[in-house]
């Protein structure tokens, strides 16, 4: 039977469960004092890892189908939000012409955090064949006068995902490499990439867009509820 519990359903289009998990403790964190719950799902099928324009297109049906499934479940009516979290955005739109609840994405989310009052953003990322999914992104949120571009890292998605040192460091140079360009702030582009995106805010190199908690406020903004707190 549904508990009292309300909950943020957090998606993850990606089917590895060990990045569900950290991006659930992440949102977990953000969502202190608020009364809601982050709940990680796992997408059932699709590759462990977003790279390319033809997998994002078809993680789409595979954050439907394993949303509806939690629906349909005993939990299901706990859920009073829903989050998609991949960059990208995969079936954001379609949940949100299929429920009652709010839907955001951490890309929508990420895009309006970083555009807010008209401050310029750029994006640093390690999936080059991305880059032009995340413009359209930008461009559907209408916030393309603000936008720097994308700064990739060297060396590419699988091999950065082995490697959080690695990563990190990278990620960092792209970050430079994009307040360079006039980004006044930097979006970490990738769900996958929410760890290595929280150390790099915590060194105050520039000002860094985390996309699970730009979309735990969002969410929060939409419930229209006051009780968030980063304490």
């Amino acid at each position: 039977m549904s508990t009292k519990r309300r909950v943020i359903l957090m998606v993850n289009p990606n089917t590895n469960p060990t990045t569900t998990a950290m991006m659930q403790d992440l949102a977990t964190l953000e969502l202190r004092g608020s009364g809601l719950a982050a709940v990680g799902i796992t997408a059932f099928h699709g590759p462990r890892m977003i790279i390319d324009p033809a997998s994002l297109e078809a993680a789409a049906t595979h954050v439907l189908d394993v949303v509806r499934t939690y629906l349909a479940g005993p939990d299901g009516p706990d859920v009073v939000a829903i989050m998609v979290a991949a960059i990208g955005d995969p079936g954001r739109q379609e949940l949100s012409e299929e429920v009652t609840v709010p839907v955001v994405g951490i890309g929508e989310a990420s895009i309006l955090a970083a555009s807010e009052g008209g401050r310029t953003f750029g994006m640093a990322t390690s999936t080059p064949l991305l880059v032009p999914s995340l413009r359209h992104l930008v461009m559907n949120h209408d916030r393309a006068e603000y936008f720097r571009g994308v700064k990739l890292t060297t060396s590419g998605p699988l091999a950065l995902a082995a490697d959080p040192q690695q990563q990190l460091l990278e990620l960092r140079q792209a970050v430079g490499e994009s307040v360079a360009s006039g980004a006044q702030a930097v979006i970490i582009a990738g769900g996958p990439l929410s760890e290595t995106a929280r150390r790099l805010s915590a060194e105050n190199i520039a000002v860094i867009i985390e996309p699970i908690p730009s979309a735990c406020r969002l969410v929060l903004t939409r419930l229209g509820t006051d009780l968030f707190t980063a304490d």
